[in-house]
């Protein structure tokens, strides 16, 4: 039976790749550092396991929900973005309750893109983009971002006519998998241009929780405008360690929220409501959890940069997220590298190629193991540099 075009024009999945071959290596028998996937390795903290364990014995849950989600996650959701942000939002209008960040990203696409229509997307960036993009038959602009724009788009640099067709611009700080740290000021500035094209923003926020040095990374809807020029996906999966749970929300302009709503009628009845509940116990209750991670990865990114410092490796500290985005060596691409470490080391990397043409001279490095094996995976990549002769 042969599949729709649309089937046909998916990018290749990069990621489940990249597990495979690490995966029977490991069963192999090999001792992977795996650095190279983006899959918190911490527990769901506990008072958040147990309202879930909680809601799972009421028998009120073992039913569908309201499509649209339950009224107290959305009410959560509202305090959760006043209390982190100063951002008012009204629960009903203004919050859409997801499937996971990723769905949620991938259903814009769907929703506002038909055949030839442009998204501008980063680059490198987070391959789902892609994969929405290609689903509803759209075209690719991509925004470089390299050291010398901080790893910020330049807007200005978009030609008048990609602005006329665009009809979604994506960012993400902090970034996946750069690291940047966008400030307010640049939001605002995104909010004035993509309102000037009629060009909608989606901002996706799933690192918002992960900032370094102090800094904490700035909602979009922060900005003067933002919240008519766009929306903001949230995820629990990194802030509170709920990888899996498949619970994220999108928020801001209201008529975003009910085209997101309406897509998902068709899609879903709407998310186990036990799972609900124990978002809304992530949202409201304590978050000395999440200063607590947010602690952990800043320590682990000082002690990655630090062991390859050491050696004379240069890897510049990220700023935010859980990842490092590493240069390559002179001489070499980011394919060449990761499998150099792979082969001759057992360690892990996701070439940057991988999210983009502009990677293909760094690596992601996933922040996601302890310090004691960071610093291991750091002294195994000094030994390729050392016996290849490679450059820091």
């Amino acid at each position: 039976m042969q599949m729709a075009q649309r089937m046909d024009r998916l990018p290749e999945q990069f990621f489940a790749q990249l597990s495979g071959r690490v995966l029977q290596a490991v069963q192999a028998g090999r001792d992977v550092i795996n650095l190279g996937q983006g899959n918190p390795d911490l527990p769901t903290p506990s008072h958040i396991v147990e309202a879930l364990r909680e809601a799972v014995l009421d028998p009120s849950t073992h039913r569908y929900p309201p499509f649209s989600g339950l009224p107290s996650l959305k009410e959560a959701v509202a305090e959760f973005y006043l209390r982190e942000y100063g951002v008012t939002l009204h629960p009903e209008h203004e919050v859409a309750i997801l499937f996971g960040g990723k769905a949620g990203l991938v259903e814009l696409s769907e929703i506002y893109l038909d055949a030839g229509d442009v998204a501008l997307v980063p680059d490198p960036g987070y391959p789902d983009y892609w994969s929405g993009v290609a689903l509803a038959g759209g075209r690719m602009v991509k925004l470089p971002l390299t050291p010398n724009n901080r790893f910020l788009p330049d807007l200005e640099a978009v030609s008048t006519t990609d602005w006329q067709r665009a009809k979604l611009l994506f960012m993400n700080y902090p970034n996946n998998p750069t690291g940047a740290v966008a400030t307010l000021d640049y939001f605002a500035k995104c909010a004035e241009v993509a309102s000037r094209h009629g060009t909608l923003v989606v901002h996706d926020f799933a690192y918002g929780a992960i900032g370094f040095d102090g800094v904490k990374p700035p909602s979009f809807l922060q900005a003067e405008g933002a919240k008519e020029a766009g929306i903001e996906v949230y995820t629990l999966s990194k802030t509170f360690n709920m990888a899996g749970w498949r619970v994220a929300f999108a928020v801001g302009r209201r008529d975003v929220i009910r085209a997101l709503n309406l897509l998902q009628d068709h899609y879903y009845v709407s998310l186990f409501p036990a799972v609900q509940r124990a978002a809304i116990a992530a949202l409201l209750g304590p978050q000395d959890c999440v200063r607590d991670l947010r602690a952990t990865y800043e320590r682990r990114r000082n002690a990655w940069v630090g062991a390859l410092t050491a050696h004379g490796i240069h890897c510049p500290p990220p700023k935010g997220s859980f990842f490092a985005w590493m240069p390559v060596p002179a001489g070499v691409n980011s394919s060449e590298y990761a499998d150099l470490l792979f082969e001759e080391v057992d360690v892990a990397v996701a070439p940057g190629r991988g999210f983009g043409e502009q990677g293909d001279n760094h690596v992601r490095i996933g922040l996601l193991t302890p310090e004691a094996r960071l610093a291991q995976a750091a002294e195994r990549v000094a030994q390729v540099h050392a016996a290849l002769r490679l450059p820091g």
